[in-house]
């Protein structure tokens, strides 16, 4: 097509546009396509730019008076901080990789030599010990690296191994060095490790051979007789008060040493709680139970099963208690102020029970540091990785019934704080109850015994 063509064709361009319109367009065969149409794909590609576009140029339906190039310049504004954050995100990575890679390549070498001696064959000498020396540091090194369920099965596999020399010889886990395997270098892996720890990451240190001795050998019962009572508080509290759940469920188990000790019956008392009801193990005379709160088998001449592991005989359950029950009451209560949020939370414990190892989580926003703490009645540690701060009283006592903290984070919804969970441990129970003392089935004086009661809590509000 001629220049002129061209020219003449959009000097009769604008003619065109008829009343009323603001746009049209030339259809021809003559006229190439200059610039490619426009499709529902390309637009929803660029729906957020076009969005951003028209935010810069229109605010509350009023015309800003900016100009096409200002627009342009708006949506391609670049954020410094956002690359240096991704920068350093990016080298952290790649510093992880490197690290994995040098141990990779370490245990490919390990291999090919563990190869080269399983080829080689051993020395009567000296063989058999560089090979369980060589598996007790795999095994130590397998402890520290590992988590989760695969770190509590080595782990009981160790102590099975220890438990049982061969011989007299020493175990692998005695003979074995202290710190085990080493890949890579030692600065890296602790720089490593530290950057995981600082991120909240949960880090296991290496097994050392004393504790590995000391869970495998615990100490004895000191009474031929043990009985356990236990009881497990599962409550959940509304935020504005009142109970949803409140659940007690208590089991008594019995621990016999020895056969003969076990022709025994055990009378015992509890408290007149309402919503209390019992249930006993089937091989329980319940007939016994129900009239003289004696717990005794059917069989007479059946004696209690014997050994290091309890066996339950008597469970029970409360229901129906309301909030003035609780052990524990917690209160929360935020406030935004400013660019800050002000949080104060309180406790206040019952007389009944003396807490031990009280721990409150309380859920947090996602921040970029840790909470600046004001003012806490015990110890605090902030969990990065799951962005919860959580409270920790070793004791509540006579001395400190109540007690507060509180704590400043960036903006937040209250209801961002919440549910909180709230769990500790005690010597007593709802129940009270107890063994008053052990009847001998055939001749002689009762057997000693022993008997421990303990609570275990966790709720939520």
């Amino acid at each position: 097509m001629s220049r002129i063509r061209i020219e003449g064709l959009l000097a009769a361009f604008p003619k065109l546009v008829g009343t009323g319109k603001q746009h049209t367009y030339v259809k021809t065969e003559n006229v190439p396509e200059y610039s490619p149409s426009l499709d529902e794909e390309g637009v929803c590609k660029t729906a957020f730019e076009l969005i951003f576009a028209f935010d810069e140029a229109i605010c509350l339906g009023n015309k800003e008076n900016v100009t096409v190039q200002q627009v342009k310049q708006y949506c391609e504004m670049e954020s410094h901080e956002e690359k240096a954050h991704k920068l350093m995100m990016q080298s952290k990575i790649n510093e992880t990789r490197d690290v994995m890679k040098k141990k990779a390549s370490e245990l490919d070498k390990m291999k090919m030599e563990r190869g080269k001696l399983d080829k080689g064959g051993y020395s009567a000498i000296s063989g058999p010990r560089v090979v369980e020396k060589a598996f007790g540091d795999m095994s130590i090194t397998g402890s520290g690296f590992g988590s989760g369920s695969g770190l509590g099965g080595l782990s009981m596999d160790m102590d099975s191994f220890a438990s049982k020399p061969k011989g007299g010889r020493p175990s692998a886990a005695a003979t074995a060095p202290g710190l085990g395997m080493k890949l890579g270098k030692t600065q890296k892996t602790n720089q490593f490790l530290e950057s995981l720890k600082a991120e909240g990451e949960v880090i296991l240190e290496d097994v050392q051979p004393s504790s590995v001795q000391s869970r495998v050998s615990p100490l004895p019962p000191s009474d031929p007789v043990t009985v356990t009572i236990e009881e497990k508080l599962n409550v959940t509290v509304k935020r504005d008060g009142g109970v949803n759940n409140f659940d007690v469920q208590g089991t008594l188990a019995l621990q016999v040493l020895n056969d003969t000790d076990g022709f025994i019956q055990l009378q015992i008392e509890n408290q007149d709680v309402p919503g209390l009801s019992f249930k006993t193990h089937p091989n329980i005379n319940k007939d016994l139970f129900n009239s003289q709160q004696v717990v005794g088998a059917k069989d007479p001449n059946r004696p209690f099963p014997s050994g290091q592991n309890e066996t339950p005989l008597v469970k029970w359950r409360i229901q129906g208690m309301d909030e003035s029950s609780l052990p524990l009451s917690v209160n929360c209560w935020p406030s935004v102020s400013g660019n800050e949020t002000y949080v104060n939370i309180e406790y206040e414990a019952a007389e009944m029970f003396d807490l031990h190892n009280v721990a409150i989580s309380i859920p947090l926003p996602a921040l970029r540091e840790a909470p600046s703490v004001r003012q806490i009645d015990g110890e605090w540690r902030y969990d990065s990785r799951n962005s919860v701060l959580e409270w920790s009283i070793l004791l509540i006592d006579q001395s400190n019934r109540s007690g507060s903290m509180e704590f400043v984070v960036p903006p937040a919804d209250p209801s961002t704080f919440f549910p909180i969970s709230i769990g500790f441990s005690a010597s007593s129970t709802f129940s009270d109850l107890k063994v008053t003392g052990i009847r001998p089935l055939k001749d002689g004086n009762p057997p000693k015994y022993s008997q421990r009661a303990r609570l275990f809590s966790f709720f939520m509000k």
